[in-house]
């Protein structure tokens, strides 16, 4: 077989993936008991003393109260413990399962998924099998390449593993290995929601896009808080290629799944990385997909490739049962609307409403609408200006730049303050954390419309709003004298003289080459000491020379 396999030329390779996506959920608390959930925002820090990154690895987050201090008997599997459903896990999946154009079952049930590992108390798993909560969805992702329909097979609802250690807290990156591994269970029996696709990708890119949008999705629901680095969103694709041979003859590899994921450039490392591997593998050893032959590996970010761990289980050897303590569910119609209800408009329709609105880019519309907050904060702050006067297409783009400009700089200074503090999981800073509100900002676009202030001043009444310094950004400006001079007459002598004094470069202007006006708005922009916005100046200088 091997000796076969080496002499056959391979014609050509095509990737073929399926993804495997685990949200954590940031319920309360854990899916089948009353213990404190470390994926909730107000459990954020709990963790081992040296982080807790949730990725199955080192650690890296902030310092925590430290491991196994979100356990109960449920999540340690004790006898006569009986696990209890949390319905607020069930309300955010049917949420995320609807928005992924998902039938919702009218029954769910629950069973017993067996097999041994560590982090796992009971030595079984609670999951879905037969019947999924979610099931036969679609979404659409647009890469270069164009767009192409994803199968979503299912989305079901379980409770996710301790975590394994393999070196010190704190010993992140550092070689500091343990001749053993330690055991935090403080992630044990958090709400999990495994979404998985048909195996529809033909590409790593497109992957890739899909992992950011379902992330991005998830968050826009509130139904995580999607932190990469605390294993919040988990990434396991399932690979193989399908090769077609110089005879003629067309064979698939054995499938590969890359465990545990939790950032987009690992994800794309690791499908590119089998990509390139599989075909040679072939070649070595001949082996093609056929049950019993799909094996699991995990990721070296270090040395970006993947490794071996283990012959990945069939569902049979994971002898499913229904769990005996467990009543199914029935989703009636009631439930169903109620979570239709309240759906918001979903981020990439309103990212597209952008674009065709407001002609905003692709990159603008995506960063606005990454986050609920931000893209509620965008919309009130669009109305504010309009209510003074300001033109809603030009309130738009005037406040897409004061917040992805102005906002998004202070908002990365904060996050990188705290992860100086807290360490890598610490949750990052948005833009509507900064405490401006939507009003302070319509003020702004409507000083900036009105060209009463100038972009670099704007800029500074953004910083210190958000240091609390005023309640008012047009009294603010006031009384830090920022208000630009907009008498006529004052402009246009400032104009005039600037002309005088780049003669030549009013000539080139004159002539075509807009290239020169710098030049000139320099000039006049010294003249007017600051006082002046420089858009206007430009403006009055090209009606100057041209008419």
């Amino acid at each position: 077989m091997e000796r076969m396999a080496a002499m056959r030329a391979i014609k050509s390779v095509r990737l073929v993936v399926g993804m495997e996506v685990h949200v954590e959920l940031n319920t309360r608390t854990k899916m089948f008991s009353r213990a404190p959930s470390v994926a909730a925002r107000e459990f954020a820090g709990v963790g081992l003393a040296g982080g807790d990154d949730g990725g199955g690895g080192s650690g890296g987050g902030g310092v925590g109260p430290g491991p196994n201090v979100a356990i109960d008997p449920v999540v340690l599997g004790l006898p006569g413990a009986l696990p209890v459903i949390n319905r607020e896990a069930i309300t955010k999946s049917i949420g995320v399962g609807l928005a992924l154009g998902c039938s919702i079952a009218k029954v769910t049930k629950w069973d017993r998924k067996g097999y041994f590992y560590p982090d796992l108390p009971k030595g079984y798993q609670i999951s879905q099998y037969d019947l999924p909560l979610c099931f036969d969805g679609a979404v659409d992702v647009t890469t270069e390449e164009g767009t192409r329909r994803i199968g979503i097979i299912r989305a079901h609802l379980e409770e996710d593993a301790g975590k394994l250690m393999h070196e010190a807290p704190g010993a992140s990156g550092s070689g500091e290995a343990l001749e053993g591994s330690i055991i935090d269970l403080n992630r044990a029996g958090t709400a999990l929601l495994e979404i998985v696709t048909a195996p529809d990708f033909c590409s790593a890119d497109e992957c890739v896009v899909f992992a950011q949008e379902l992330r991005n999705l998830c968050r826009f629901l509130r139904v995580t808080e999607g932190v990469m680095q605390k294993g919040h969103v988990r990434f396991e694709p399932n690979i193989n290629c399908v090769l077609e041979l110089e005879d003629g003859h067309v064979v698939k590899t054995p499938i590969v799944e890359v465990k545990n994921l939790n950032s987009f450039r690992s994800l794309k490392g690791a499908i590119e990385f089998e990509l390139h591997e599989q075909p040679g593998r072939w070649r070595e050893d001949g082996r093609e997909m056929s049950v019993g032959n799909k094996t699991t590996r995990g990721w070296d970010d270090v040395g970006e490739r993947t490794f071996l761990q283990r012959q990945k289980e069939d569902a049979a050897d994971y002898r499913y049962f229904a769990d005996p303590d467990l009543l199914p569910v029935t989703i009636d119609e009631a439930w169903l609307a109620s979570v239709r209800q309240g759906l918001p408009a979903l981020p990439a329709v309103k990212a597209r409403a952008l674009r065709d609105e407001f002609a905003l880019t692709q990159q603008e519309a995506a960063a606005l609408t990454e986050d609920r907050a931000v893209c509620d904060l965008f919309d009130a702050a669009v109305d504010e200006a309009a209510s003074r006067g300001v033109a809603r297409h030009q309130a738009a783009r005037l406040i897409a730049n004061i917040m992805l400009q102005s906002g998004a700089k202070r908002a990365n200074e904060r996050s990188a303050a705290k992860v100086v503090t807290h360490g890598q999981g610490a949750q990052p800073v948005l833009v509507s954390d900064l405490g401006v509100s939507a009003l302070q900002i319509g003020e702004l676009a409507a000083l900036r419309d009105g060209g009463r202030i100038s972009a670099a001043h704007a800029d500074e009444l953004f910083g210190l709003l958000a240091e609390g310094a005023g309640l008012s950004a047009e009294v603010l400006a006031t009384e830090r004298s920022m208000l630009l001079v907009r008498d006529d007459a004052s402009l246009d002598a400032w104009v005039r003289q600037a002309i005088a004094d780049n003669a030549k470069a009013a000539e080139d202007v004159r002539a075509g080459k807009d290239q020169a006006i710098g030049r000139i708005v320099g000039s006049a922009m010294k003249l007017a000491a600051g006082n002046a916005d420089a858009t206007t100046l430009r403006e009055r200088i090209v009606r100057e020379l041209r008419g």
